[in-house]
């Protein structure tokens, strides 16, 4: 038996090196693990209760492939309260995870040979879940002279010398770089990508963790988009897989249909759980808190260690830094540091095919205590 061609996409570096890390802890090591977005805090209390509820009961079963209904009412609300936007819940899409509902997005929007833009350096995944759909990704550098995001004249730019795009994909918060892109950018870019045609997709997974610039959802500006989003992150509920999409309202069908074959429902039990977790604004704003402060303190000590932050920290809960003064191979120093001295970070090549052998991702999802630590490790490391 052989694998198909479809299926030689590159490896999700950050989860290679999670998995190097769990084996060492296993074996009895103390590892810090700043490799992944995984927040160190539980779910919120609500949310457990909710669960635990429904355990008791008995009884967890399919739902209807667009989700729970309560919680597309919940998720509704949410837009209202917190972006003053008006959302119709039979537009909201429950995803197992935002991973979902990226497959969704991809299979519903595009055919093989299309192009879809997107940030580098980016999330991989959305780099490799299009290659194995078999459309072509056009990675635009986003640097210092474009404020780290996409913005109209990047696109124009890459149509002109790749041909038209089919879509454009744009996170804000952006992973790995943090980037937050303001209002005024993202209007313009809706306004490029509908007046050209192109489907845009508005990937909000890190929304709540915005710890400068403006945090707009694509919502605020036009019906004419897909948003996706999760609750992994802001919610600290990673394992539950559990996230949502927003849909113009022609899409609800297509990715319906998809989804019933693909997934058939998001696990109820992360549905009811996800529904009370909506309610814990307050606890979840105390565990934004405790990375406000990892962020200060990685911001001056990342520096301070020789590895230049290569772009601000604005959002989400990621440092990307430049560490060329140490490295042309920043796998081979990944896997270095993990052996050496039980950190664990990710390698830019993950973020970036082209620049990211001298770049590193650290993340500083964790406790206050793992991350000094972690530097105090590093520092030793490199003396």
């Amino acid at each position: 038996m052989r694998p198909s061609r479809r299926s030689a996409v590159e490896p999700f570096h950050a989860m290679d090196v999670l998995a190097e890390a769990t084996r060492r802890r296993a074996a009895g090591h103390d590892v810090i693990s700043m490799a992944v977005g995984q927040p160190v805090h539980p779910a919120p209390r609500a949310a457990l209760d909710a669960a635990r509820r429904a355990l008791e009961q008995g009884r967890i079963g399919y739902t209807d492939a667009l989700g729970l209904l309560s919680l597309r009412e919940a998720l509704a609300a949410h837009y209202r309260q917190a972006h003053g936007v008006a959302v119709d819940p039979a537009r909201i899409v429950v995803t197992t995870g935002s991973s979902a509902g990226f497959n969704l997005a991809f299979l519903s929007l595009f055919d093989p040979g299309d192009r879809v833009a997107i940030a580098r350096p980016g999330y991989p995944a959305y780099r490799n879940i299009l290659s194995a759909l078999g459309v072509e990704t056009v990675e635009i550098e986003a640097g210092p002279e474009n404020g780290f995001t996409l913005t109209p004249e990047s696109l124009a730019a890459a149509q002109a010398q790749t041909g038209r795009l089919a879509g454009v994909l744009l996170a804000s918060p952006a992973n790995p770089t943090g980037t937050v892109t303001g209002r005024a950018q993202l209007a313009a870019l809706s306004r490029y990508c509908s007046d050209n045609g192109i489907a845009f997709i508005s990937d909000e997974i890190y929304h709540g963790l915005t710890f400068a610039g403006e945090e707009t959802t694509a919502l605020e500006l036009t019906d004419d988009v897909v948003v996706i989003n999760s609750f992994s992150k802001y919610y600290c509920m990673t394992g539950w897989r559990v996230g949502w999409m927003v849909l113009p309202e022609a899409m609800v069908r297509p990715v319906e249909r998809i989804a019933q074959s693909l997934y058939i429902s998001a696990p109820e039990l992360s549905q009811i759980a996800a529904t009370a977790a909506l309610a814990s604004g307050e606890e979840l704003d105390l565990y934004c808190d405790a990375y406000r402060a990892n962020r200060e303190l990685l911001g001056r000590r990342l520096p301070e260690l020789g590895f230049s932050i290569a772009s601000p920290m604005d959002g989400a809960f990621y440092a990307y830094c430049d560490v060329g003064r140490f490295t042309n191979d920043s796998m081979d120093f990944a896997r270095r540091m993990l052996s050496g001295i039980n950190v664990a970070a990710t390698p830019g090549l993950d973020f970036d095919p082209l620049e990211g052998h001298r770049t590193m991702r650290f993340s500083y999802a964790g406790s206050y205590k793992e991350m000094s630590e972690a530097m105090e490790r590093i520092a030793g490391w490199l003396r």
